[in-house]
């Protein structure tokens, strides 16, 4: 008997792209990178660069897209387009990452709802998928033994050589160490830069090209109904961050740290004789920055590494290297200050430089409170409220502080104006600093009598205080303080 019913639809799902393929997408991404980036000033190449990213993803993770949300998705990322068009800043590149990694969430892993998942899936899209690619790209040649010493070596080297980069722009002695390195006549032709250049383009690129969402634990229900396949399951994390990783990698961090904070006791601390060609100042002056971002990575590392219910957490070969690279952390940031206050000693204060020191002293006191969390055994939830006490009893003290006042003075006192060595003082920077300069401009013209100039701006920043002053509206307390000194100046003049 023949059936009258409609013959079911042959529907098959679409396929997704095998890892070579989406590899290929992936390299020709590195490819428009190196022509956009390498050597280049960065512009509307970013933007162009991100529309090429927000196209490819897509394509190479088409099984996986939420058709429905795929437009909404798209406007997202067209939305995030528009800063970087503007100007290409921090805060447009920020902007745009958020874009492309909102966009991709919202149509590759619908099933997130909250706000903490959601910016949980972010921050593994950002931090650690890019690593997964050297994993990927191993399994794909079915060597387990290779790619499982890759995974314990790989983050110790790529990490340890980032470590010995940031040392040698700060360290002109290590720079002449490395200097001595003469490779052959063939390795020198080969541009190490652009290699890494193309390794970290097509890490970057990975997460986007091959879309790896954690599953939620408690989702076993929702696995069983629609298994994974083996591939998408996130155990390659816990290998990269396993406990012999990280035993390798504090090994190694502290004895690269511990020729950077002997070289610093020797030369910086000890003023101990420095190697032919290399100056005491160079030494001094240079690398105060370089030092710091060493010391935020290693916090960053600390807290992924040692992270509650890690592999690591109760080990006891591990917990004691660690109190030992953030002792060496502390040190190096303490060495950064005295690097920064010899500059400041020569070159005078700047809003910029004040900021500097502060921010180092808050790096220092993350530190130092990472080191508690780990021995009173607290979460990561109470470390970031502690350091958000500390930033906001930072913030509540600066708020208090007259910095242009102490700049002015500060600048005033140690130019070469007063004290016979330095820089002269840079009356320009004087003028901007408001009204609050005054004191210190006055100092000046005791010296400077017969500056016209400097005497016209010190006219109107007089004006500008009156103007201050003027409406209750605008009344300070500072600016009141400052009042009173200003009138009992105008009156000793009178007097005298």
């Amino acid at each position: 008997m023949t059936s009258l019913a409609s013959p079911a639809a042959d529907i098959r799902p679409v396929q997704s792209l095998s890892l070579s393929a989406k590899l290929a997408i992936a390299v020709a991404l590195a490819a428009l990178a190196d022509f956009l980036f390498y050597g280049e000033r960065v512009g509307i190449s970013v933007t162009v660069f991100a529309l090429a990213l927000a196209c490819g993803s897509p394509l190479a993770n088409i099984a996986k897209l939420d058709k429905r949300r795929a437009m909404l998705g798209g406007l997202l990322v067209i939305a995030g387009l528009v800063p970087t068009v503007e100007e290409v800043n921090a805060a447009s590149l920020a902007i745009i990452l958020l874009a492309l990694g909102a966009g991709l969430l919202l149509t590759t892993n619908p099933g997130l709802t909250g706000l903490g998942e959601r910016a949980a899936a972010l921050c593994d899209l950002f931090l650690v998928s890019p690593f997964r690619f050297f994993v990927d790209a191993l399994g794909m040649f079915n060597l387990p033994a290779l790619t499982s010493g890759f995974i314990l070596w790989f983050v110790p080297a790529l990490l340890g050589t980032v470590f010995l980069a940031l040392f040698v722009a700060a360290n002109p002695v290590l720079e002449n160490w490395i200097s001595l390195i003469n490779p052959g006549s063939a390795a020198s032709h080969l541009s190490i830069g652009r290699a890494l250049f193309w390794i970290v383009a097509i890490s970057l690129v990975w997460p986007f090209i091959h879309v790896r969402w954690r599953r939620k634990s408690g989702s076993v229900a929702a696995a069983a109904e629609s298994p994974t396949p083996a591939a998408d399951t996130p155990s390659d994390v816990v290998d990269f961050l396993g406990a012999p990783t990280i035993l390798r990698s504090l090994i190694l961090f502290n004895l690269l740290f511990a020729v950077q904070t002997i070289l610093d006791v020797l030369y910086l601390w000890g003023n101990a004789t420095l190697p032919a060609g290399v100056t005491y100042a160079s030494y001094a002056h240079r690398g105060a920055y370089p030092l710091i971002v060493t010391a935020l990575l290693a916090a960053g590392f600390v807290l992924v590494a040692i992270r509650p219910g890690g592999p690591a957490e109760g080990s006891k070969v591990i917990r004691p290297l660690v109190y030992l690279w953030v002792a060496q952390n502390v040190l190096l940031v303490a060495s950064a200050i005295y690097r920064l206050d010899l500059y400041v000693q020569i070159y005078l204060l700047t809003y910029w430089r004040v900021a500097a020191f502060i921010w180092m002293l808050l790096v220092a006191a993350g530190l130092l409170l990472i080191v508690a969390r780990i021995m009173l055994d607290r979460s990561n939830a109470w470390l970031v409220t502690a350091n958000l006490v500390t930033l906001t009893a930072v913030l509540y003290v600066c708020s208090l502080v007259n910095f242009a006042a102490i700049i002015a003075d500060y600048n005033v006192t140690h130019s070469r104006d007063v004290s016979g060595k330095g820089l002269q003082v840079d009356t320009n920077y004087l003028a901007q600093l408001g009204p609050q300069a005054l004191p210190a401009i006055e100092k000046v013209l005791q010296l400077r009598t017969s500056d016209p100039c400097l005497v016209s701006r010190r006219d109107s920043l007089v004006e500008q205080q009156r103007q201050d002053m003027a409406s209750w509206r605008s009344w300070g307390f500072r600016n009141w303080r400052l009042q009173r000194y200003l009138d009992g100046e105008q009156k000793n003049k009178v007097t005298g």
